[in-house]
């Protein structure tokens, strides 16, 4: 007697647990997952550990993308006008990372082509750092709108300033052998955090490749934050700023008439 069987030999919701088994995944964690700023704050070092899980053995590569809070940035080119130099009017980016740092086992061209970079904004130069002030809304072609910037073609420049400031601050940074395979699927990279580092949460994001794909991401949180009497102030500065700077210009008076004082007596 014949017996139809189904295409698959499990039913479908086993057939889908056993391909689920066999995707590649990561496991990570970070050494430290909150940093604490003080006064004598000089940085800190944070070591990334994982391992790539694949029964498949696939050639894989892994990318660490680490981004801190997004701050605005306000620049402002020199001009000479009647032989003086003075400051144009100033260009404010939007959606620049405070810290970026991209780590990989290999240079990133070479893990994955231009658009898949893009999309997951792996890379300083995939970073989307724009100045919305200076955008505006056109119809071309009679067909749809498009964003252009009054920049013209100095945008470029604009932003290659941004990048320039943060990577000579070591706010941002891109080591094409930052990720370390220490064995056969076990890999590790450090994290580098300069004393200028921003305030805030920051995520960590592990991203496998295998033929040039990201077939599975992971993310994971990191805490950069003040204590003690630095907290205090940092706290009252952004809560009540317009106090904070009332007493600050009380504190600069008091200190000035302290010292005037002083010196007339001497």
């Amino acid at each position: 007697m014949a017996i139809d069987l189904p295409p698959t030999d499990l039913p479908p919701d086993l057939a889908t647990t056993a391909d689920a088994a066999q995707a590649p995944v990561i496991s990570a964690a970070l050494t430290d997952t909150r940093v604490r700023v003080t006064s004598s704050f000089n940085g800190a070092r944070i070591v990334l550990y994982g391992a790539v899980l694949d029964p498949s053995d696939t050639p894989s590569d892994v990318v660490v993308i680490v981004r801190g809070p997004d701050q605005p940035v306000r620049l402002a080119r020199k001009t000479q006008v009647a032989g003086i130099w003075i400051n144009s009017r100033p260009v404010v980016f939007q959606g620049a990372p405070g810290f970026y740092m991209a780590a990989s086992t290999r240079p990133l061209d070479q893990i994955a082509d231009f658009g898949v970079l893009r999309r997951l904004g792996a890379g300083i130069d995939h970073l989307a750092i724009n100045a919305p002030t200076e955008q505006r809304v056109e119809t071309r072609y009679g067909v749809r709108d498009v964003v252009v910037s009054k920049l013209g073609a100095d945008y470029l420049d604009w932003r290659r300033a941004v990048v320039r400031l943060k990577e000579k601050a070591g706010l941002y940074d891109a080591d094409s052998n930052g990720v370390r395979f220490v064995d056969r699927d076990l890999f590790r990279a450090e994290i580098d955090l300069p004393t200028e580092s921003p305030i805030g949460v920051y995520t960590t994001e592990i991203i496998l490749f295998q033929h040039g794909e990201a077939v599975y991401r992971r993310t994971r949180s990191l805490v950069v934050e003040k204590v003690g009497l630095e907290r205090a102030l940092y706290l009252f500065a952004h809560r009540r700023p317009w106090l904070y700077g009332l007493a600050s210009v009380v504190i600069a008076l008091s200190a000035g008439w302290a010292a005037s004082a002083a010196f007339r007596r001497s």
